[in-house]
């Protein structure tokens, strides 16, 4: 019996971990620009004292966030290679479309994981592709994708997205 347990257990330990791995492997590739926040960084702007009420609006929302994690490429292998693992994670999560945005060949689709209530989401995805003559220091981008984890307030999320230059797009998403 404890060996059909520990067998359980070990079969189950990459699907614990796949959540927060599965996009982990475009840190590594040079043809990929990354930005990844961890919670432990959310939790030191939560600290940050202030007068402004947009900012102290923004600690606030920095307090219920785990990681963010932006992947951005110009080069169409790894921009394939980005859209079927999206495609992987997707088809084994517990995301749902909340909705997609197309413009000339530019396609935006956003998938959240239900929060607490309906206001709120657990994990924010964002996969773009298609992006025509964006320039992000010195280089082109034609993929992007973006995995937001924690307790976020849909309503809230235009805050974070001027306060820390994220894209436009997720504005849509709190609609």
């Amino acid at each position: 019996m404890k060996k059909i347990a520990l067998i359980l257990v070990i079969a189950m330990l990459p699907l614990a971990g796949f959540s927060q791995s599965a996009f982990d492997k475009f840190e590594s590739l040079e043809s990929v620009k990354t930005v990844v926040i961890n919670k432990k960084a959310f939790e030191l702007f939560s600290r940050i004292e202030t007068n402004d009420a947009d900012a102290q609006e923004f600690m606030s929302l920095t307090k219920s966030l785990t990681s963010l994690k932006v992947f951005a490429t110009e080069n169409p292998k790894v921009a394939a290679e980005m859209k079927a693992t999206v495609d992987k994670y997707l088809s084994s999560s517990s995301l749902e479309e909340l909705m997609r945005v197309k413009d000339d060949d530019t396609n935006v689709k956003f998938y959240i994981k239900p929060g607490k209530d309906d206001d709120h989401v657990s994990e924010l995805l964002m996969f773009v592709n298609g992006i025509k003559d964006v320039d992000i220091n010195g280089g082109k981008i034609e993929t992007v994708l973006l995995t937001l984890t924690g307790n976020i307030d849909l309503n809230k999320i235009s805050t974070l997205t001027s306060n820390m230059n994220l894209p436009s797009e997720l504005n849509k998403a709190g609609q």
